[in-house]
């Protein structure tokens, strides 16, 4: 039997678009060649930032990939949304190197998805190997896949990786016809306080414009590279995508972006970033440079949520966190990582604290269920 090797690519973008778009599959956005390059060419995600690419590639016998799993040696533990702070305070405090670690996943992007980009799926096994590999002969500390779609959790478990799991808010399109048909599945009391939040976002003679494609101009990135600081720095310290990042994302990826801008007149007051997959819209940057009482609410969660049922899709993805969330219709919806730590003491602590974990996570879901605003039974 021939041994399968893996190589790595130091950049996205020595990977051919097509080889990497065929194993990526085109119903998520975050996955596509394009939006790698975009972070990696805007400097955006790059060994300078904390974020040194180093995806791994196991091709057919032709020499074209058939596998690829988008690795990055992480000097910190900054724009990933699953922490693991404590995790490399305790190996520190036990005399160990936590950093640099090897990270799976989107750059500054909390968004379920692949992370074995698959256009041969037996080829899941190889591309773990690889992974644990290259950790354990770079001595690295850990090797982490975070936000795993949930059908190749079994993949990441099978070969002995730990799984975590966690939770977001997602909202689920249940057949509705237009925003009044969801409506009428909250309780009276709910129905009646999101409808008052929308009336009181625009009622000051705010416009509210969504624009995709080639709506999208310069200046429109413009003035929301001004939200996305406000908020980047209340949040992050500092902003982790360059201005450069979101030229290029409408460069290269205008039709897959949803920006939702407020304005008074012709000035721009708000905006929120969204990303258009086949199945779902996923939310992800939102920012304003004037205080609009319960204008998050309206760009953010309730213009997402009439997209996406005049458009057809099956969910909205709002993002990390936001308990505020349950009250607007956005469900409480389990989300999975997955952990190969070699070293066989830190591997058994962190498991034990995955176990108390996982219980909470699971009965923090099922509490959040019992406060949703829908009708009961």
């Amino acid at each position: 039997m021939s041994t399968i090797t893996a190589r790595i690519a130091g950049h996205a973008r020595d990977i051919a678009a097509a080889d990497w778009d065929a194993c990526a599959g085109p119903g998520n956005p975050f996955l596509t060649h394009a939006f790698f390059t975009c972070l990696e060419d805007s400097l955006s995600a790059t060994a300078d930032t904390g974020w040194q690419p180093v995806h791994l590639i196991v091709d057919d016998d032709a020499g074209v990939p058939a596998a690829i799993m988008p690795n990055y040696l992480k000097s910190h533990s900054q724009g990933e949304y699953v922490f693991d702070h404590s995790w490399a305070d305790a190996w520190a405090r036990a005399g160990g190197r936590y950093y640099p670690k090897l990270q799976s996943c989107v750059p500054f992007t909390p968004a379920t998805g692949s992370r074995l980009l698959l256009r041969d799926v037996g080829l899941a096994p190889a591309l773990l190997d690889a992974a644990e590999a290259l950790t354990v002969q770079n001595k690295l500390s850990s090797a982490h896949a975070t936000f795993i779609e949930p059908e190749q959790v079994a993949a990441f478990e099978a070969a002995g990786w730990l799984i975590r799991i966690d939770q977001q808010f997602h909202w689920v399109n249940d057949g509705y016809a237009t925003f009044d048909d969801f409506l009428a599945a909250l309780s009276s009391r709910k129905r009646k306080a999101i409808r008052r939040e929308r009336e009181g976002a625009l009622e000051s003679g705010i416009e509210v414009d969504m624009l995709t494609g080639s709506a999208i101009t310069e200046a429109h990135w413009d003035a929301f590279w001004v939200f996305y600081n406000d908020t980047g720095s209340r949040k992050w310290g500092r902003p982790y995508l360059t201005r450069k990042f979101f030229s290029l994302l409408g460069e290269r990826m205008a039709d897959r972006v949803l920006l939702t801008v407020a304005r008074r007149g012709s000035r721009f007051i708000a905006g929120a970033l969204n990303l258009i997959g086949d199945e779902c819209l996923y939310g992800r940057y939102w920012g304003c440079s004037e205080d609009v009482p319960f204008l998050h609410f309206e760009l953010c969660y309730y213009q997402a949520i009439d997209w996406a049922i005049a458009n057809g899709r099956a969910r909205v993805e709002a993002g990390a966190q936001g308990s505020h969330k349950l009250a607007r219709g956005y469900r409480p919806t389990p989300t999975y990582s997955a952990h190969f730590i070699p070293d066989p003491g830190f591997r058994r602590a962190v498991a034990d604290y995955l176990r108390v974990e996982r219980e909470a996570v699971v009965e923090g879901i099922e509490a959040l269920d019992e406060e949703s605003p829908f009708k009961k039974g």
